[in-house]
């Protein structure tokens, strides 16, 4: 029997609780924003060089708020594509205001 988790949606709730913390989810809401902003410039501007930055810039905010607020180890050294995956669900939860209830049912005993 293997401990690995076997589907997105059983690890949706385990990437929530390595998030307990405000700021966290914070600086991984900035990291992911800033990440998808040089994307977005890298790709309307057609300066390449852009691409390294929002990938360095995604990760590093997201590994301080783990290392430095919630101490612990991020969950992309595990799971790199449910993490990936599960970051832009994050943001896109925060900015639609549904963070909240996401957080409220991750808690909720199974």
């Amino acid at each position: 029997m293997s401990d690995r988790i076997q589907s997105f949606a059983q690890f949706w709730p385990y990437y929530l609780g390595e998030h307990s913390r405000p700021g966290t989810r914070a600086l991984h809401l900035v990291g992911t924003t800033l990440a998808l902003l040089l994307l977005l410039s890298a790709v309307t501007t057609a300066r390449w060089w852009l691409l390294p930055g929002a990938l360095v810039c995604g990760y590093a905010f997201a590994w301080v708020g783990h290392f430095f607020v919630e101490h612990n180890r991020p969950a992309t050294f595990r799971y790199p594509l449910w993490s990936f995956a599960a970051d832009f669900k994050m943001w896109f939860a925060a900015v639609t205001g549904r963070l909240p209830g996401e957080l409220q049912r991750a808690q909720r005993p199974r």
